[in-house]
C-alpha cells in the first residue's frame, strides 16, 4: 500500500498549545480524523489572529482550503497536551500551503504524532470566485 509522506519545513513561525477534549473522542476512544482537522483549524485561526486576520476576514475576502493532507503519527486521547506548529509558504499566484507539526507533550518530551498541509486559496465569497495574492498579504503571512 502507498503511504502519503509529508515533508515538512526545517523552520516554523507560530506554535499553539491545545487540550484534547473528551468532545474530540470518535468511537475507537481517540481522535478521530475529522477532529484533526478541527485542530488544525483552531491552530490556523490563531496563527491568522496573529497576523491581523482570521479566515474569513483576510481584507475583503476570506480562504478556502482546496486540499488537506494528514499523516498519522500517534494516537491521541483524552486530556494529551499538545503544541501544533505551522508554517505559511509555498506563495502562488493564488494560495499557499500551510504546513503542521502537532507534538503529543508526554513528560519532558514532544513526540509527534500528526504530519499535515493544507492548501489555502484567497476566496471572494461574495463572488464566489479565486482571487490573486498581493504582495503585501504573502509578507503579512511569511
Amino acid at each position: 500500500m502507498n503511504r502519503i509522506k509529508i515533508n515538512l519545513p526545517a523552520h516554523f513561525s507560530f506554535t499553539t498549545q491545545l487540550q484534547i477534549r473528551v468532545t474530540d473522542l470518535n468511537y475507537g476512544g481517540h481522535v478521530g480524523n475529522d477532529t484533526v482537522l478541527s485542530l488544525l483549524q483552531e491552530a490556523r485561526q490563531q496563527f491568522l489572529q496573529s497576523r491581523g486576520f482570521a479566515e474569513l476576514q483576510i481584507g475583503p475576502y476570506g480562504l478556502i482550503m482546496a486540499d488537506a493532507m494528514v499523516e498519522y503519527k500517534k494516537e491521541l486521547n483524552h486530556l494529551d497536551q499538545i503544541n501544533i506548529a505551522l508554517v505559511a509558504c509555498d506563495f502562488d499566484k493564488l494560495g499557499f500551503d500551510i504546513y503542521y507539526k502537532v507534538y503529543l507533550l508526554h513528560e519532558s518530551e514532544e513526540v509527534i504524532a500528526v504530519k499535515a498541509k493544507t492548501g489555502m486559496m484567497l476566496f471572494d465569497y461574495q463572488a464566489k470566485k479565486k482571487q490573486s495574492l498581493t504582495e503585501a498579504l504573502i509578507q503579512q503571512l511569511q
